[in-house]
C-alpha cells in the first residue's frame, strides 16, 4: 500500500532528521564548550599579566640607608664585638691552657 510506504518513508526521512539534529546539537554542545575553555584561559592569562604588572609597578625596594646605619652601629663595639661575646670580646684568662679542671685533672 503506497500510504504505508509513504509513511515509512516519512518516518525514516523524520528520523534522519533528528539524528541530523541531534549530532547537530552535539556539534553545537562542543564549540560552546571550547570557547568557554578558551574564554577561560583568555581571562586567566589577563588575570597573571595583569598581577606581573601590579607587581612591577610595586616593587619593594631594601632600605639601604637603615642597612648602612646598622652596619656602622655595629661596627662601634669593635673588632672583638659580636652577637655573642658582646663588645668586651672573650676575657683572656678563659683561654689559658694548662689549668686544673675536674676533666684534665
Amino acid at each position: 500500500t503506497m500510504s504505508g510506504v509513504l509513511l515509512g518513508v516519512a518516518v525514516a526521512v523524520t528520523a534522519a532528521g533528528v539524528g541530523i539534529s541531534a549530532a547537530q546539537g552535539a556539534d553545537q554542545a562542543d564549540q560552546a564548550k571550547k570557547s568557554m575553555e578558551q574564554s577561560q584561559a583568555n581571562a586567566d592569562r589577563t588575570a597573571k599579566q595583569a598581577d606581573q604588572d601590579f607587581n612591577r609597578a610595586n616593587q619593594r625596594k631594601p632600605d639601604t640607608a637603615a642597612i648602612l646605619s646598622a652596619a656602622q652601629q655595629a661596627g662601634k663595639g669593635g673588632a672583638s664585638g659580636t652577637m655573642l661575646t658582646g663588645a668586651q670580646g672573650v676575657d683572656p684568662a678563659s683561654l689559658t691552657l694548662g689549668k686544673n679542671t675536674l676533666l684534665g685533672a
